[in-house]
């Protein structure tokens, strides 16, 4: 694959942060926190599946390990889109081998409704700009989206999911995702290690996985 949506999400903060993932990932060092978080997060998208009732799932992992089988996962994707399947979860797409996965897709009279899941109490920008990747991906791909809604994790434990109408923001971003998928598919590939000067991407929107190789004399600064 190309460029996915992670790789974008995190290329866009930090360029060499998206260099490191593909050349150096044994760098990363993962805080405990941050591990429950994202575990957490994954454990609400999946109680989400259900939100709309029955559905089918997508994910395919490669034989005797768990990680996605992705052109597995587009095959049935379009497998269920031709029978017109009611909601898709986890419903892969590729175009020019950049690759997303859409937590749900719900069937309209007229395409299909896009839900990007997010265990926040609140909609923060990055989560649209995630869905604008989306957005970008699956329409290139031919599938009509009508409207985009991000599901924040509400007050009511019973039922928390809250969809959020982020059509016209995410459809905003098109444009500049066109402008920049193709440079950083090229940088990630480049033999060289990017170089970024330290800053506020280190920790905006997220603390990087790689803050300790880019900061090794963090602790003695000043001393």
């Amino acid at each position: 694959m190309a460029i996915t949506k992670t790789d974008f999400m995190r290329g866009m903060q930090c360029r060499k942060m998206l260099w490191l993932d593909k050349h150096k990932p044994g760098l990363r060092v993962i805080p405990p926190e941050v591990q429950a978080r994202l575990d957490a997060g994954n454990d609400f998208g999946d109680r989400a599946m259900g939100m709309f009732g029955p559905y089918e799932e997508m994910t395919v992992y490669l034989p005797g390990k768990k990680i996605p089988d992705k052109k597995a996962m587009i095959r049935k994707t379009q497998e269920h889109l031709a029978k017109g399947t009611p909601v898709i979860c986890e419903a892969a797409f590729s175009n020019y081998n950049n690759y997303c996965a859409a937590d749900i897709l719900r069937k309209t009279d007229t395409g299909y409704d896009l839900y990007e899941v997010k265990n926040a109490p609140e909609v923060h920008e990055q989560f649209v700009r995630d869905a604008g990747f989306q957005y970008y991906i699956i329409t290139r791909c031919g599938v009509k989206i009508g409207r985009v809604f991000i599901v924040i994790h509400g007050p009511d434990e019973a039922d928390p999911f809250l969809p959020q109408d982020v059509t016209r923001e995410a459809r905003g971003y098109y444009r500049w995702i066109n402008d920049n998928i193709w440079d950083l598919n090229r940088m990630q590939k480049q033999p060289e290690e990017v170089a970024v000067e330290p800053g506020e991407q280190c920790c905006d929107p997220y603390e990087c996985w790689y803050y300790a190789y880019c900061h090794p004399f963090r602790d003695t600064a000043g001393q």
